[in-house]
């Protein structure tokens, strides 16, 4: 963990036991994209914006600079997000970096949480959560790919539901 006080040591900022976030789920085109943008506008609203927050896909087809699914951005264009139509995807295995940078790595279902752990961590003792877990729930977020509308805002309302229990956990308040 890489816990720092930064100025008044009662405000938020000070108590912040993660500095950077990164999502992680399986082509970075949904879910991943949905949690860190939703993410970050939880994180503004609390005067957190000095975390850094970012996605990747891992599975063996994410490609890098794929474009963001027009269903998570229609979701998240309904919920007052616009992020760019030229939005595009990051794939983990090209960029390895991110995890290095990573205070907190969340995936959106447990196998992905097992593959990052074999196939891209050296370090068997960092930790990695799901979402859920991290939040304090069990099971998966699951994926809304070839499902319609509903599946997707239930998806983004999911991940909407657990980030304040992650931010909150990412607070010490001890």
């Amino acid at each position: 963990m890489a816990e720092e006080t930064i100025g008044d040591s009662g405000s938020a900022a000070a108590r912040l036991l993660y500095r950077s976030v990164l999502f992680i789920c399986a082509a970075n085109t949904a879910r991943s994209v949905m949690a860190e943008y939703i993410m970050k506008r939880e994180l503004a609203a609390r005067g957190l914006e000095e975390v850094v927050v970012r996605s990747a896909g891992i599975a063996p087809f994410a490609r890098d600079g794929s474009l963001v699914s027009l269903d998570t951005r229609i979701t998240l264009r309904e919920d007052g997000i616009d992020i760019s139509d030229e939005a595009k995807s990051i794939a983990l295995r090209r960029h390895p970096e991110l995890l290095a940078e990573a205070d907190l790595i969340l995936a959106m279902t447990e196998k992905q949480a097992i593959d990052l752990r074999a196939n891209f961590m050296s370090d068997s003792e960092r930790p990695i959560y799901t979402l859920r877990e991290f939040a304090g729930e069990k099971g998966d977020v699951e994926d809304p790919w070839l499902e319609g509308l509903e599946v997707w805002v239930a998806c983004r309302e999911e991940i909407k539901r657990l980030l304040p229990a992650v931010i909150d956990r990412m607070l010490d308040e001890s």
